[in-house]
């Protein structure tokens, strides 16, 4: 049978998603707690890869196994087996047709900062921390260039494999509620580095460094070294994947909100 799953956790403790030789990966630590309790070993696929530092609130996963459990099972018998700072938030049998990551429709990330002079303390590696005042009218004003389907190459990294870069973005939204900005986009699908970079590109738009036309020049431009430095990891959240009604997924969560 096939097992979906939700999993939320810290990306300060980890190298990323996929797992890396000689690392912790949010992947090896999930596949071994579930092997564990299926009694075989598991592959798990997600539906977005995240980097080092980067979170999660709402990840999907699916694996296969021939053992049945019932749901509480799958769930509390996998959180004791992980490490601090990955939880399984729930699980659900699907059919064979789906797929953690073909089958879903679009994914949902938020950067967080936190705009003030000091620095944050027990939200350190949980967010990003700007020092300057930003314009969120400027940035949010901005950020609607960017919706549709574009050639995305000045917002991937050198390092990105993708052999297309065309991506359409749904939503793209910036806002504000005293310290606290949080940039959401939601798209099919997305680049290495592309929220980070778009996010560097909107805060140097709203300190005032670059005039408001400067993310179409950059996104014209199709050259990465066009946009300028590349957002920290901290404040990043993979929220949500959305699939077809059909499968019946539990809503996402919204544990990415500190307010």
């Amino acid at each position: 049978m096939k097992i979906a799953g939700c999993v939320e956790y810290d990306g300060s403790k980890f190298c990323g998603w996929q797992i890396q030789h000689g690392q912790p990966s949010v992947q090896s630590a999930v596949e071994e707690a579930f092997s564990n309790i299926a009694n075989h070993k598991v592959s798990v696929h997600c539906a977005g890869r995240t980097d080092t530092g980067v979170h999660a609130c709402g990840q999907i996963f699916h694996f296969e196994t021939e053992n049945q459990r019932t749901e509480f099972s799958w769930v509390m018998g996998a959180n004791s087996k992980l490490p601090e700072g990955v939880t399984v938030i729930w699980t659900k049998e699907m059919d064979q047709s789906f797929h953690a990551r073909f089958s879903a429709t679009s994914r949902t990330y938020r950067y967080i900062i936190l705009n003030r002079r000091m620095r944050p303390s027990y939200l350190a590696k949980k967010v990003s921390w700007y020092v300057r005042d930003l314009d969120v009218q400027r940035m949010n004003s901005a950020a609607q260039s960017l919706i549709g389907t574009h050639d995305f190459s000045a917002f991937r990294s050198s390092h990105c494999r993708s052999k297309i870069a065309q991506r359409s973005i749904l939503v793209l939204e910036v806002n504000r509620k005293n310290d606290w900005v949080w940039i959401d986009i939601e798209a099919n699908g997305f680049l290495h580095h592309m929220v980070r970079n778009i996010a560097g590109v909107l805060l140097a738009i709203g300190s005032g460094d670059c005039e408001l036309d400067w993310i179409i020049e950059v996104l014209d431009s199709k050259d990465r070294t066009k946009a300028g430095a590349t957002a920290p990891a901290d404040g990043l959240y993979f929220v949500s994947a959305n699939y077809p009604q059909h499968y019946e997924l539990p809503c996402p969560p919204h544990a990415c909100r500190f307010w």
